[in-house]
């Protein structure tokens, strides 16, 4: 795709498990350095040999040109990403002025060392935590996010429940929060409306994720891919 450049392998680099990989970086172009004078690149480490967690899909594109576009919303915002992986999308906040916390499943310890990787590569500053859906510890506890992040989280139709929880328990910490997601639009679109009902979550905002995204990024890029800015329903926790 447009915006993304093959590097060398970096695991020869690296003392740690790295080493045994196929890793390459790709490098990620936001604005335009002609119209744009806060344009900037994000570099992000890789490895083809992981199924999921290591690789940057379609969505996390979408989602990270999304919070490019939406920029000034996130200047100053408290913003976690759910299922980060690669952690596109939080990389894009930080680097435009959000105080960012990257989480993924606590017993993936590979992607949680590349998610501090990416973070001193790009020279930013985010914490990463590993956070297992539906289970609460005391760092979750402490998380204030005004705006959650979560790219492709919604594939795993056994994990929705998990993931629904774990959002409508964040949307509650602080008042007027959103979850921003981009999603295959597959066959589970039932089971997430349900969900939603079911959690006290409804979606404010549904959009085609080709609508705003840059041809030439568009035209490297595959899927039915829908973004949605959730909230709390109030009506339905009062």
């Amino acid at each position: 795709m447009e915006g993304r450049d093959e590097d060398e392998p970096v695991g020869a680099s690296s003392a740690s498990q790295f080493d045994q990989h196929m890793t390459t970086t790709s490098r990620h172009h936001f604005g335009n350095s002609r119209e744009f004078g806060d344009s900037f690149s994000i570099t992000i480490i890789e490895s083809m040999k992981e199924e999921y967690g290591l690789f940057v899909w379609p969505c996390s594109v979408v989602l990270a040109e999304y919070v490019w576009q939406q920029r000034s919303r996130f200047l100053g915002a408290s913003v976690v990403e759910l299922g980060a992986g690669t952690s596109l999308p939080g990389l894009v906040a930080a680097k435009v002025g959000s105080d960012v916390t990257l989480t993924d499943n606590a017993i993936r310890l590979e992607v949680l060392d590349n998610m501090k990787r990416v973070s001193d590569l790009n020279e930013l500053k985010c914490e990463v935590l590993g956070f297992t859906w539906g289970l609460w510890d005391a760092a979750v506890f402490n998380l204030k996010p005004k705006i959650i992040l979560g790219a492709d989280v919604l594939y795993d139709t056994n994990a929705f429940d998990d993931l629904f929880a774990t959002v409508a328990f964040l949307l509650q910490s602080i008042p007027g929060s959103v979850f921003i997601t981009t999603y295959h639009n597959r066959s589970g679109h039932h089971l997430i409306e349900f969900l939603m009902v079911k959690w006290g979550l409804k979606c404010v905002k549904l959009l085609d994720g080709f609508s705003f995204m840059p041809s030439n990024k568009a035209s490297g890029l595959s899927g039915n891919i829908q973004l949605a800015e959730i909230v709390l329903n109030c009506e339905s926790v009062k």
